[in-house]
C-alpha cells in the first residue's frame, strides 16, 4: 500500500480508501461482517476509511465506530454532513444550527473523540458559504475535527470558499471529494486543476462507474448485480444514453486484459495517476469484493497504457451524467435560468 499527504494538513491517508456507503441497511446490514472487512482492511495497509452520517441512516457509521475500537489511532476518519437523516425543518443543510447537531452525533455513533476529516456532502445555496467555514473552522478549534473539506462542488464554488476564507480569516477546505473514473473524466477540465492549485487533497468516488467498470456488465451478458437492483436505469443496455458506456467497458476490458490485470484494478489504478488525486475510494459491500480490489493496490500504469485509455474516453469527456442526483440552483431554479417577462 502507498501513501500520500492529504493536501496541506500533514495526514499521510493510504492511496486506497475504505468507503463505508455499502456497511448498513441500504446494502449490507450485517454489522458483525461489516466489522471483519473494514479489519481485512485495515490489516492490508489502508488507514483512511471514509463514511457519512446519511449512509443507511446512521448505520454505517455505527458500524465503522464498532471496527476502529482499539484501532482508532491508527486510522485518518473521515465523514460528512448536508442530507437529512429525519423530517422536518433545519435538519440538513450547511448552516451553523445543523451543523452543530450534526458533527455531536457523528460523534456519537463513531464512538470517538475527533474526526480527521469532517465533509459537506454538497454545496447549500441557502447558506452563506462564511456561515460554513465560520462553524468548521470552530469545530477544529474546540478538538471535534482536524480539518475540513466539501464533497462534489463545483470549481467555482470551490474558489469561491478558498477566498472567503482567505478575506475572513477563517480555515479553509483542505480536500474535495468528487466522482471520478474512466468513464466520468469531466472534473479533469476544472474541478482538479482548480483543487491542486490550491493545494487541496482530493479521495475521488465512484472510481468504477457505480459498479460499470466492476466487470460485471457488459454488453449483452450483464450479470445481476445489487447496483443494478438499486439503479437498474444505468444498467439497461437498450437505453440510447449508455451505449457510450457500454462500448467504452468492452474497451477498457480488452486492454485490461491484454495487460494482465483486472478491469476493476485498471479503473482504480487510473483515477490515482492524476497528479491532484490523493486517494480512490473503494466500496466494497462484501469480504470477496474487498479482496478482488486490494489485488490492484501496487498497479502502476504505464504512459502507454494511459495513453490507450486517452483514446477510448478523451480527457475531460464524461460518458454519463455524474451529478448524483444533485443539481445546482442555477438550473433548478427558474428564476436563475429566465429573466422577468418584462425585461426580456
Amino acid at each position: 500500500m502507498r501513501y500520500r499527504v492529504l493536501g496541506g494538513t500533514g495526514i499521510e491517508v493510504s492511496h486506497h480508501c475504505l468507503g463505508a456507503m455499502m456497511f448498513g441497511s441500504v446494502a449490507n446490514n450485517d454489522h458483525e461482517e461489516g466489522v471483519r472487512i473494514i479489519h481485512r482492511a485495515l490489516d492490508a495497509g489502508i488507514n483512511f476509511v471514509d463514511t457519512a452520517d446519511m449512509y443507511s441512516a446512521g448505520d454505517s457509521e455505527q458500524i465503522v465506530g464498532k471496527a476502529l475500537k482499539g484501532r482508532r489511532d491508527d486510522v485518518v476518519l473521515a465523514t460528512k454532513v448536508h442530507f437529512p437523516l429525519g423530517e422536518g425543518r433545519n435538519r440538513s443543510g450547511n448552516s451553523r444550527r445543523y451543523v452543530t447537531r450534526a458533527v455531536e452525533d457523528s460523534l456519537r455513533r463513531l464512538d470517538t473523540d475527533w474526526i480527521d476529516l469532517y465533509q459537506v456532502h454538497r454545496p447549500d445555496y441557502t447558506t452563506d458559504v462564511e456561515e460554513t467555514l465560520s462553524v468548521l473552522t470552530d469545530l477544529v478549534r474546540q478538538g471535534k475535527i482536524r480539518a475540513f473539506g466539501c464533497s462534489t462542488f463545483p470549481a467555482e464554488e470551490i474558489v469561491e470558499a478558498y477566498h472567503v476564507s482567505l478575506n475572513r480569516g477563517l480555515m479553509r477546505f483542505r480536500s474535495e471529494q468528487p466522482p471520478y473514473s474512466l468513464l466520468a473524466r469531466g472534473i479533469e477540465r476544472s474541478v482538479l486543476p482548480t483543487a491542486h492549485r490550491l493545494g487541496m487533497g482530493v479521495l475521488v468516488w465512484s472510481p468504477l462507474a457505480s459498479g460499470f467498470l466492476s466487470g460485471r456488465h457488459r454488453r449483452g451478458a450483464s450479470a445481476e448485480a445489487f447496483r443494478a437492483t438499486l439503479t437498474p436505469d444505468r444498467f439497461d443496455e437498450s437505453l440510447a444514453r449508455n451505449a457510450a458506456k457500454f462500448d467504452a467497458v468492452e474497451e477498457f476490458a480488452k486492454l485490461a486484459d491484454e495487460i494482465g490485470v483486472s478491469l476493476p484494478a485498471l479503473a482504480i489504478a487510473f483515477t490515482t495517476t492524476h497528479p491532484a488525486v490523493t486517494s480512490a475510494i473503494i466500496g466494497p459491500r462484501t469480504m470477496e469484493q474487498l479482496e478482488s480490489l486490494l489485488e490492484g493496490a501496487s498497479l502502476v500504469l504505464t504512459d502507454d497504457v494511459l495513453d490507450r485509455i486517452d483514446e477510448i474516453v478523451p480527457p475531460g469527456t464524461d460518458t454519463y451524467d455524474v451529478s448524483g442526483g444533485w443539481k445546482p440552483a442555477s438550473l433548478l431554479e427558474v428564476h436563475q435560468r429566465r429573466r422577468p417577462l418584462d425585461r426580456r
